[in-house]
């Protein structure tokens, strides 16, 4: 039996290690059924934290805006979800502006006397939406709802978007009533216009994922694969009598999408110097895990160590270290060092940053230039190309490292956090464990 230690990246705690935790035990008994997977959390002990509850952070005395120079790609597919991980509200403001520009002075309004305006009808079916008997690859949740609409048989890339909807049920009546109420208020009154259902299922879909990511952004972003997500989103469009559900995301890019994001690269640079303590806060586990690594890490090493001895100690058969991000950093650090720790078979980084760091010689235990130890065991490296954080090693450590390559379809910075939810990462690893 292999066994596989789970070794986790920056930012993570006790509650969003053992989600990721279930997500990894979940892939990988569904392609290898006989592998045990082994907990390795660092991140309580050895993680950073704000010792003195932000004393360095300055408090801001004025809001002076910042503007922001570049413009978004048209071209670029995943706009429409970069520009929603931002707010999710903005496409749907942005849509509703054209509305208004076109109803203009004289236009006819968009419903006759005596009449409900439709776009209140819109919205009543908006705030019926639930996510009751998702299903796909075997598996559903049932039971699940909030109102009228429902994903009855919707299935993703290969897997099932069910972990998905069991994570954002709680959130989609709420965001769902909060949606249905931007139309009813922006929309009003105006001529009817094609290609609400989609953006109002996006936008329910994008409030959801906020709202179940906690305030602020405080817990650790929902790993999502990007099929998954098209899935629940398509179901939703469906259900509100939309037919863009095919072709939506290459198109996103351009017109509303891209207008909205360009119009607000600018007031989001002001805000940010606005709330920098609660954003500074947030991001002490994210960043502030790098930083003390690099002059710390002895801990997070020995905590590996300690892992690994447990999966050998324990018989059950050869060990494969299964690390995300800078537990990557860590893992090589640690296989590098001179008494690396035995029964090691396969190292696999998923979004790592350890190729990089050699090429900047800023690795602990191996100088740019030195060659990985003899001993150092087989290597694997899962990167995404949409993960700014992710790097490739096959060119840094020739004929040592195997690079593989998936696609969350998400965009960063969801792409680097969504890789074990990705069903394609288990069946590309499935062959490669011992």
């Amino acid at each position: 039996m292999t066994s596989v230690v789970f070794v986790h990246g920056t930012g993570v705690r006790a509650k969003s290690y053992e989600k990721s935790f279930a997500r990894v035990v979940h892939g990988l008994g569904r392609v290898r059924a006989e592998v045990r997977v082994v907990r390795c959390l660092w991140g309580e002990e050895h993680g950073a934290s704000l010792g003195l509850d932000g004393a360095s952070v300055p408090v801001r005395s004025k809001n002076r805006g910042v503007g922001g120079g570049e413009l978004l790609d048209e071209d670029d597919p995943l706009a429409v979800w970069a520009l929603l991980e931002v707010d999710p509200l903005a496409e749907l403001r942005e849509f509703a502006e054209a509305a208004r520009a076109r109803r203009g002075g004289g236009a006819r309004a968009g419903f006759a006397p005596g009449r409900q305006d439709p776009w209140h009808t819109i919205a009543d079916r908006v705030r019926g939406e639930s996510l009751a008997g998702v299903s796909g690859g075997g598996e559903s949740v049932a039971g699940v709802s909030g109102g009228g609409l429902s994903l009855a048989g919707v299935s993703g890339g290969g897997g099932s978007p069910a972990e998905l909807v069991s994570d954002l049920a709680p959130h989609l009546g709420p965001a769902a009533g909060r949606v249905a109420h931007e139309i009813s208020r922006t929309l009003g009154g105006t001529p009817p216009a094609d290609g609400i259902e989609a953006i109002a299922a996006r936008a329910v879909y994008a409030l959801a994922v906020q709202r179940a990511e906690g305030p602020d952004g405080a817990d650790e972003p929902l790993p999502v694969d990007g099929a998954d997500r098209d899935a629940v989103v398509g179901a939703l469009t469906d259900q509100l009598g939309g037919t863009d559900r095919g072709g939506f995301a290459a198109r996103a890019a351009k017109g509303v999408a891209v207008r909205a994001l360009n119009s607000y690269l600018s007031p989001l640079s002001s805000l940010a110097h606005s709330f920098r303590s609660g954003i500074t806060r947030g991001s002490v586990p994210a960043g502030g895990d790098i930083l003390r690594y690099q002059a710390r890490g002895a801990g997070v090493r020995a905590a590996i160590r300690a892992a690994v001895r447990e999966a050998v100690d324990s018989g059950h058969g050869p060990v494969v270290l299964l690390a995300h991000s800078l537990g990557g950093i860590a893992c090589v650090d640690l296989l590098a060092e001179p008494d690396p720790p035995a029964g090691v078979e396969l190292l696999v980084t998923v979004g790592s940053q350890a190729p990089f760091l050699y090429e900047l010689d800023a690795l602990t235990a191996l100088r740019r230039g030195e060659p990985l130890p003899a001993a150092f065991p087989r290597w694997i490296n899962v990167y995404d190309e949409h993960d700014l954080l992710g790097f490739v090693g096959a060119k840094v450590f020739p004929g040592r490292v195997t690079d593989l390559r998936v696609d969350t379809r998400q965009p960063f910075p969801r792409a680097h956090t969504s890789y074990f939810a990705h069903h394609r990462l288990y069946e590309l690893l499935a062959p490669e464990l011992p």
